[in-house]
This record gives structure tokens, C-alpha cells and sequence, in this order.
């Protein structure tokens, strides 16, 4: 049984923390065209990621962050260590509806991608509950936006250039022209998403504020 109803609300903030994460990793090696740029279809959870960041910031510290980050990347880890193993084991000829082409054409992540993605996660991880905390200690309880849209505009610069740059610039993939265009667009695309979903962030801290204070039991 779980403790106190903050434990209730830790568990489910991080269940859907680490799923979008692990699913938009999984999914980022496709890249999709928006007008004349390139972007990670990888980008489309990650809106969800900012918002559980945020909440659990604000109810759990900076302790909670960073460690349920070091967690989700280990997780992620994990996650492509199976899919390998995945790959590796042949298909059963004949019988299996997927053939070992077409799963190795989806799910056949290369190093390079694994590494960056997971560096990416933590170095943008830990620059957001750095900012965050910044602002908090400035603010106080006031200002929820300022904090929450504040560490994402920062934070996601650097996701955005560190995973490119490791997965597809560095080994040759795309060119630095490419590059540059996709990350610009993946930014401004996490950086406009962030700003619609601030209301989001306010409505979340409403309800875990009034369900904690609540006489709802755990």
C-alpha cells in the first residue's frame, strides 16, 4: 500500500514520465517533413515529458527529477538492449507476419542514435530542473509559468542540437545544413507546444493540490 496520497500521485506522474519518454525514443529514428524542414516523428510525446518534468518539479524537487531521469534513461537503455536481442533472433519463416527485414526497418536503431538519445535526455533533463529550480528559488510559489516555459525554452535547445548532432549529423547521415534546419524546427515545434500547454500546468497543479489536500484516502 502506498503511504500518503503524494506517493499515488509520484507513481503516476513517473508511469507516464517514463512511457512517453521510452515511446518517443523508440519511435525517433523516423523523420518526418514540416514545409521545407526535418524533424523527428520522436518530438510528438515529448510535450507530455514537459509537463510530468514540471508537476513533479514542483511536488517532488529537484531530488525527484533527477532521479527519475537517471531511472527513465536507464529504462530506455534497457528498452534498445531488447529490441537488439530482438533483431538478432530470426524470424520464423513462414509463419511469423513480420519478417526480420521489415522489423530491423523499424526498430533497427543504430548506436549512434541510442547514445544520442540518451545523452540527450540527460543533459536536458538535468539543464531543466537546474533552470527550474532557478527560477523557483527566485519566485517562490508565484509565477508558474516563468519556471515551468523558462527550463523548457533552455533545456530543449540543447536536447534538440545534441541528439541530431550525435545521431545523424556526426555519423554522416544528414548534412550540417540538414542538421541545423532540423534541430531550429524541432526546437521552435517543443517551444511552441510548451507555451500551449502551459494552462495545462496550472490545471495539473489545481487538481494534485486539491487531491492531496483532499479526504480522499491513499
Amino acid at each position: 500500500m502506498f503511504k500518503s496520497k503524494k506517493d499515488i500521485v509520484f507513481v503516476i506522474l513517473a508511469g507516464i514520465f517514463i512511457t512517453n519518454a521510452v515511446v518517443a525514443e523508440l519511435i525517433g529514428g523516423k523523420l518526418i517533413q514540416i514545409g521545407p524542414f526535418v524533424m523527428s516523428i520522436g518530438i510528438l510525446p515529448w510535450p507530455i515529458v514537459f509537463l510530468t518534468t514540471d508537476l513533479i518539479n514542483e511536488y517532488f524537487g529537484e531530488k525527484g527529477v533527477r532521479r527519475l531521469s537517471l531511472l527513465t534513461a536507464c529504462l530506455i537503455a534497457y528498452a534498445f538492449i531488447i529490441l537488439l536481442l530482438g533483431i538478432a533472433i530470426p524470424a520464423a519463416k513462414g509463419i511469423s507476419p513480420v519478417s526480420d527485414a521489415q522489423f530491423q526497418a523499424v526498430f533497427g536503431q543504430s548506436m549512434w542514435i541510442i547514445f544520442g538519445s540518451i545523452i540527450a535526455f540527460l543533459v536536458s533533463q538535468l539543464i531543466d530542473v537546474t533552470v527550474f529550480w532557478y527560477f523557483k528559488n527566485k519566485t517562490g510559489d508565484t509565477k508558474i509559468w516563468l519556471r515551468a516555459t523558462g527550463s523548457t525554452v533552455i533545456s530543449q535547445l540543447f536536447d534538440s542540437f545534441i541528439v541530431l548532432g550525435i545521431a545523424f549529423w556526426l555519423p554522416g547521415k544528414i548534412d550540417f545544413e540538414t542538421f541545423i534546419g532540423s534541430a531550429l524546427t524541432g526546437y521552435t515545434f517543443k517551444l511552441g507546444i510548451a507555451v500551449l500547454l502551459t494552462p495545462m500546468i496550472y490545471i495539473g497543479h489545481r487538481i494534485i493540490k486539491n487531491y492531496i489536500n483532499s479526504d480522499i484516502p491513499a
